[in-house]
């Protein structure tokens, strides 16, 4: 499948270094708001939107993580960026594991928030995206959105909660549809040997999605891989955590 133009922002100082930030599926460049003011103060941010989010194109499926993965690396070309450090969340970081291990020289240091190795199998992503093409995004906004905060935020923010939840309705349902297929069966297991890039794994204490566990074996899959657990949030732990995130952040892309 040929590479996708992907739609992209860039700030932070010219000629500093760079680090891309790659969303979580579901959710748009936005999500990394919280982290902007920390990572701009020294650094060039590149951020991306997946197919179909925001005005990234949605061509017809089926897609690969390669295909995705690839997308990604298309931007990093097309802006002349050969090697760069990377923060990936949710299965968004699954695509920065595919460049890690498959175009070593792209990435100088990683951070996966809310990672896992493959995708636990109760999750049933395929039907998950049978629901969209039969009833539409609507009918799995509660069991897409549900995870991604703690019952405080929702309650002490509501209105965070509702902007993401907007976000999530304003997704190509065919694109989101066969993001879904393509995550269900991921398992890169046999990938995380070849990575070499220093990393450091986070999870969220209260991620319903992919508890700490997940977490922690991602890590320990990886060469000398720092792994650190964030207490108060759920799966978008950079926004619920902003606070703790970024000191992470900042240290991992500074030593």
């Amino acid at each position: 499948m040929a590479l996708i133009p992907l739609q992209y922002r860039l700030d932070g100082p010219r000629h500093a270094p760079v680090v891309l930030l790659v969303p979580p599926f579901g959710t748009k460049m936005s999500v990394w708001e919280p982290q902007m003011p920390e990572l701009t103060r020294n650094r060039q941010v590149l951020r991306v939107n997946h197919r179909g989010h925001g005005f990234s194109p949605a061509p017809e499926g089926p897609y690969s993580v390669e295909d995705l993965a690839l997308d990604i690396l298309g931007v990093l070309e097309d802006l002349g960026f050969s090697r760069v450090s990377a923060v990936g969340g949710g299965f968004g970081g699954s695509l920065l594991l595919w460049i890690a291990a498959n175009s070593p020289r792209t990435l100088e240091r990683l951070a996966l928030l809310a990672g896992t190795p493959r995708t636990p199998p109760m999750h049933r992503w395929d039907r998950i995206a049978s629901r969209v093409r039969g009833s539409g995004l609507d009918s799995v906004t509660a069991d897409v959105v549900l995870p991604w905060f703690t019952p405080d935020l929702t309650d002490d923010r509501p209105e965070v909660a509702a902007r993401f939840t907007e976000d999530f309705g304003g997704i190509d349902p065919g694109a989101f549809a066969s993001i879904c297929d393509a995550v269900a069966g991921m398992d890169q297991r046999n990938l995380v040997s070849d990575v070499r890039v220093p990393t450091l794994v986070v999870s969220a204490a209260h991620d319903p999605l992919l508890p700490p566990g997940h977490g922690r074996r991602l890590a320990d899959g990886l060469s000398g891989a720092r792994f650190e657990v964030v207490s108060g949030a759920a799966h978008l732990l950079g926004v619920e955590r902003a606070d703790r995130v970024n000191e992470l952040l900042v240290e991992h892309m500074a030593a």
